[in-house]
C-alpha cells in the first residue's frame, strides 16, 4: 500500500488543527508511532501517514455520534 506522507504543518492544514496542538496533545496519545507516524531512518523528523489518520478519525467520529443502540446492532438517530 502506498501511503501519503505529511509533515506536521501539512497534517495541521488538512485536519484544521494547529501544528502545536498536534505536537503537544495528539502525538503519542491519539496519534501513535508506527501506526499514525514514523521517524524515517530513526531520525528526529516525523512524517505522518494520512490513510491511518483519516481512517481513525472517521472510526472514532462514528463511535461518538449520538444515537440509541438497537437490538440487532443498528443505531436509531432520533
Amino acid at each position: 500500500m502506498a501511503y501519503v506522507y505529511l509533515t506536521t504543518a501539512e497534517l495541521a492544514e488538512r485536519i484544521k488543527y494547529d501544528a502545536r496542538t498536534i505536537r503537544e496533545r495528539l502525538k503519542d496519545s491519539v496519534l501513535l508511532e508506527g501506526i499514525h507516524y514514523i521517524r524515517p531512518f530513526g531520525g528526529r523528523k516525523i512524517l505522518y501517514l494520512w490513510e491511518p489518520i483519516e481512517r481513525d478519525m472517521k472510526l472514532y467520529s462514528a463511535e461518538e455520534s449520538l444515537g440509541v443502540p438497537m437490538a440487532r446492532g443498528g443505531v436509531c438517530h432520533g
